[in-house]
């Protein structure tokens, strides 16, 4: 395949992106205004991809993608049925919108936060709740983890005060509401309690049965993982209606976006008391179920692996990056964003998308599987798609 105009890698790697967002607004996983606050949120994108259909017109849409199944047989090329009622109806994907939802409620009363993990994510949350006027226990192995907590926030507060954001009386204010601690048992008063660990299932579960037993009764117990199935964890417990995700996305003291994903054993009172507790805390909350990639990673980490694929067939990195985000005003092009997350974790993804949908359109890039072979990461070990 020859690909040389930057209208034909944006087709290329942008349609299906699109049509990915409308099956899933289509299946029901995500409301229209949560899949396009999701991807603005939680990847910067100058717009959502619904919006983005209703601007180029769903009809040129899908009119595009049919050339591109055309071209390829691939089902995900194939124009979502959603897509093309829309066209026929000359309607636009804001009216799917609908009207606007009541905002959500604490049901519960959340007054003191517990936070298990010292990690760059786990210290985030700290942050974030902390900056928010609440009371957090964070719980580590050491008391030198502890110490990297507050020395990571001490920090991020002193060059919010440089750059005239922040003052010494906030900074006394964040660091004297928390409370490091190396025991679980001292999360036992917490009204909330969020796991940022290891993304094991294994340590997880034995963190959950853990907390099952230590919180007290009406505490939500949440998880941030970005890829652990929640009601996995849920089900270690005696409260599986207590159990939610809360997925943050890093840096958590800057990034706006988090999922809220509720399983099927999760109660409408914690799902709303947690959305109105991110909307509390100065964050967007988005809702989604217990599935692979949630909002985000689903609809991302396919682009991200066809832009490897059309690498492959011979269209330069650096053309690549520079149409998408010229054409899509993407702050950042998929070979330089891989680099940022990891190659590592790209696949991982992927390979978790590929079993949970069981597309063959998104089997992993075969040169994405050769870079981590390689140990070419990214960023993080010096070379990935490009050199550091």
């Amino acid at each position: 395949m020859t690909v040389s105009t930057q209208g034909s890698i944006h087709d290329v790697l942008v349609l299906p992106y699109l049509n990915h967002a409308i099956r899933m607004l289509e299946s029901g996983y995500a409301t229209a205004t949560d899949i396009d606050n999701a991807m603005c949120f939680g990847c910067g994108y100058p717009q959502g991809p619904l919006a983005t259909v209703d601007e180029i017109g769903a009809a040129a849409v899908r009119d595009a993608l049919l050339a591109r199944y055309e071209e390829t047989g691939d089902n995900l090329h194939k124009p979502a049925d959603l897509l093309t009622k829309v066209s026929d109806e000359a309607g636009t994907f804001a009216a799917v919108a609908g009207d606007h939802v009541q905002a959500p409620q604490l049901r519960r009363t959340i007054e003191k936060i517990g936070v298990v993990g010292t990690g760059t994510m786990a210290s985030g949350i700290v942050q974030v709740f902390a900056q928010a006027g609440y009371d957090v226990v964070f719980v580590g192995r050491s008391q030198e983890k502890l110490d990297g907590v507050v020395a990571g926030i001490t920090k991020s507060l002193d060059k919010a005060i440089a750059k005239g954001r922040s003052d010494e009386e906030t900074k006394a204010a964040v660091l004297g509401r928390l409370t490091g601690s190396t025991s679980r048992e001292d999360l036992a008063e917490a009204d909330l309690i969020v796991e940022g660990i290891a993304e094991d299932l294994e340590v997880k579960s034995e963190l959950f049965k853990d907390l099952d037993r230590i919180a007290k009764a009406g505490a939500i117990l949440a998880t941030t993982t970005s890829s652990m199935p929640i009601t996995e964890l849920a089900k270690v417990t005696e409260r599986p209606g207590d159990v939610i995700g809360m997925h943050f996305f890093n840096p958590a003291p800057v990034m706006k976006l988090v999922e809220v994903v509720t399983t099927d054993l999760t109660s409408a009172e914690v799902d709303e008391t947690v959305l109105a507790l991110s909307t509390a805390v100065k964050k967007v909350p988005v809702s989604c179920g217990d599935r692979s990639g949630f909002i985000v990673n689903a609809l991302l980490f396919p682009y991200l692996n066809d832009a490897v694929k059309l690498h492959e067939s011979g269209v330069a990195m650096e053309e690549i990056d520079a149409a998408i985000k010229e054409s899509a005003g993407f702050p950042m092009g998929p070979f330089e964003l891989l680099d940022v997350v990891g190659n590592d974790v790209s696949l991982a993804i992927q390979s978790e998308l590929r079993n949970e949908f069981g597309e063959p359109g998104f089997d992993p890039a075969p040169l994405l599987v050769q870079k981590v072979q390689e140990g070419k990461l990214g960023r993080k070990t010096g070379e990935g798609f490009h050199t550091y």
